[in-house]
C-alpha cells in the first residue's frame, strides 16, 4: 500500500494559523517532517504549534510579515538554523475579498499584489538560495481559481494569483535538473473561517453557495493538505511545474456561484 512519509525532512508553512495552512502543518507533522508554522497572528500560530505537538510531532514557531523580503530571508535562516536544511517551502498565505475593479484604491491594489503575488516571491527566491546548493527541495504555493478563470470582483487577486501560477512554472524549467521541484495548488471554495465568515453577508449564505456547487459542498482546509503532502512526497517525484486543482470541479464550469450572490 502507497504510503507517505516525510521523517526527517524540514517543511515551512506560511500561513499556518488557520485554515490550509493549519491543516497543512498538521498534516506535514502527521508524516513526520518537521514544521515551522509562519503566520503574522503569532496567537493562532501558537494554537497551530500546539495541535501539532498534541498529535506528537515536531514544530516551532516564527512569526514575520511574509510581503518584507528581509523577514522572508530571516524565516528561511530559522528554519536551517533549527532543523539543519529546509526540504519543503510551502508558499500558502494569501487572500483577498471581492471588489469590483473601479473600487479598489491604489494603496489596496499595491496590498493585494504584496501578500498574494510579491511573497511568493520572496519565499520562492529565499528557499532556491538554500535548495539549489543543496541540489534538492520542493517549493509550493497556493493559488487560486480566480487566476485561472475570471472570477467577479477578484480581478486584482486574480492578477496576482495567475503570476504564482507561472512563477512555480518557471522554477520548474529552469531548476530542475538542480533537483527543484515546484507546484501550485489551486483551492475551490474551502471551508476556511475568511471564506464562511464573508459568505454569511450575503443572500444565501454558506448553504447557498455550497449548494451551487458542482459537489454540492464546499471543500475542507485537508483535502487542500492532502495535495501538499502529496506534492512534496516521492510519490509525485516527476511531477513539476504543474497546478493541481483541488476545487470540487467548479473551476471546470462555465458559471461562477458567485455570480448570482454579489
Amino acid at each position: 500500500m502507497m504510503s507517505i512519509d516525510h521523517t526527517g525532512k524540514s517543511v515551512i508553512v506560511t500561513g499556518a494559523g488557520s485554515g490550509i495552512g493549519r491543516a497543512s502543518a498538521l498534516a506535514f507533522a502527521e508524516c513526520g517532517a518537521s514544521v515551522v508554522v509562519n503566520d503574522i497572528n503569532v496567537d493562532l500560530a501558537r494554537e497551530t504549534l500546539s495541535l501539532v505537538q498534541e498529535q506528537g510531532g515536531t514544530a516551532t514557531v516564527f512569526m514575520a510579515d511574509i510581503t518584507d523580503p528581509k523577514k522572508i530571508d530571516e524565516l528561511v535562516l530559522f528554519a536551517c538554523d533549527t532543523y539543519g536544511k529546509l526540504d519543503v517551502m510551502f508558499n500558502n498565505a494569501g487572500g483577498s475579498f471581492p471588489t469590483a475593479m473601479l473600487d479598489v484604491p491604489l494603496e489596496d491594489y499595491r496590498n493585494i499584489m504584496a501578500l498574494n503575488i510579491d511573497s511568493v516571491y520572496y519565499g520562492t527566491m529565499a528557499a532556491l538560495k538554500v535548495m539549489v546548493p543543496q541540489r534538492s527541495g520542493i517549493i509550493l504555493s497556493t493559488t487560486s481559481g480566480a487566476g485561472i478563470n475570471a472570477m467577479p470582483g477578484l480581478a486584482i487577486y486574480g492578477i496576482a494569483k495567475a503570476g504564482v501560477i507561472s512563477l512555480m512554472k518557471s522554477v520548474a524549467t529552469e531548476y530542475g535538473r538542480q533537483g527543484i521541484r515546484a507546484n501550485s495548488i489551486s483551492p475551490g471554495a474551502m471551508e476556511t473561517p475568511g471564506l464562511v465568515n464573508w459568505l454569511k453577508t450575503l443572500p444565501g449564505g454558506v448553504q447557498g453557495y455550497s449548494d451551487a456547487q458542482p459537489q454540492g459542498r464546499l471543500g475542507r482546509p485537508e483535502e487542500i493538505a492532502g495535495a501538499a503532502v502529496y506534492l512534496a512526497s516521492d510519490h509525485a517525484s516527476f511531477v513539476n511545474g504543474s497546478m493541481l486543482a483541488v476545487d470540487g470541479a467548479v473551476h471546470s464550469t462555465l458559471w461562477n456561484p458567485l455570480a448570482g450572490m454579489l
